[in-house]
């Protein structure tokens, strides 16, 4: 696929993983839209990668189709879609209400699922494209305490695995990064749940989960990402890939 001045619509653009990804893909020449809530975050990170900032709450069903409509009528055709908006919340199982529940799903699997089914048929209609949605290893395994959040990474996972073979002849490609804990906000709220919860140091607590003893950078997941688009990648689909250090091996 030519990526140069392809334009990427990174989800959850606005900040951590996301601006990663924009910062990344901008550097390899793509023309990236970035979306979410934070007009603040989204307009800085654009004028950074003179990119553009068009804002979406992803969590309200309707707004897919219109993003999606958005970037092509006032950017041009999307060739890569990215992902990466979501949520993490965790609670034991009784005190995971249907609030939790729903947000959760909204946002980490029924957003990417409404924007693949906006922008996937005429991607294929138009030749290759790639999709890339960010999950996570709980998306591969299980973790106490995020039943909301382990269900919703594994939706997205059979998800990109369903796509990818529906559109396997089509030249869009479905891939998924399943990234461990990454060393963004998100990852020190969880940090700090832990410290108040064990009085032990969570960021160290998060480190220990992989073998490697650390956690991930944004900046890894936003390699992965970028090497799912290039034209020689065009036989990689239905993959996805644990970035944790070898804490899923």
């Amino acid at each position: 696929m030519e990526l140069h001045r392809a334009v990427a619509l990174v989800t959850g653009g606005g900040r951590g993983i996301g601006e990663a990804i924009a910062r990344r893909l901008s550097a390899a020449g793509l023309h990236v839209v970035v979306s979410g809530r934070d007009v603040a975050a989204l307009d800085a990170v654009a004028s950074d990668i003179a990119g553009v900032a068009i804002p979406a709450d992803l969590s309200d069903r309707s707004a897919a189709e219109v993003l999606v409509r958005t970037v092509e009528r006032e950017v041009g055709p999307i060739a890569v879609l990215v992902n990466n908006a979501g949520l993490a919340e965790s609670a034991p199982l009784a005190r995971t209400d249907d609030a939790i529940w729903d947000r959760t799903m909204a946002l980490n699997v029924t957003a990417a699922f409404s924007l693949c089914r906006a922008l996937m048929p005429e991607m294929a209609r138009r030749g290759p494209g790639r999709v890339v949605n960010i999950a996570s290893n709980a998306g591969l395994r299980g973790y106490a305490y995020t039943s909301a959040y382990c269900a919703s990474k594994h939706a997205l996972v059979g998800l990109t695995r369903a796509l990818a073979v529906e559109f396997a002849r089509t030249g869009v490609t479905v891939n998924a990064v399943c990234p461990g804990f990454v060393d963004t906000a998100m990852s020190e709220r969880a940090a700090g749940n832990i410290a108040r919860a064990t009085g032990r140091d969570g960021r160290e607590a998060l480190a220990a989960l992989s073998p490697q003893k650390r956690m991930m950078t944004p900046e890894e997941v936003a390699h992965v990402v970028w090497s799912f688009l290039p034209h020689e990648a065009r036989g990689i689909t239905g993959q996805c890939i644990a970035l944790d250090g070898g804490q899923s091996a």
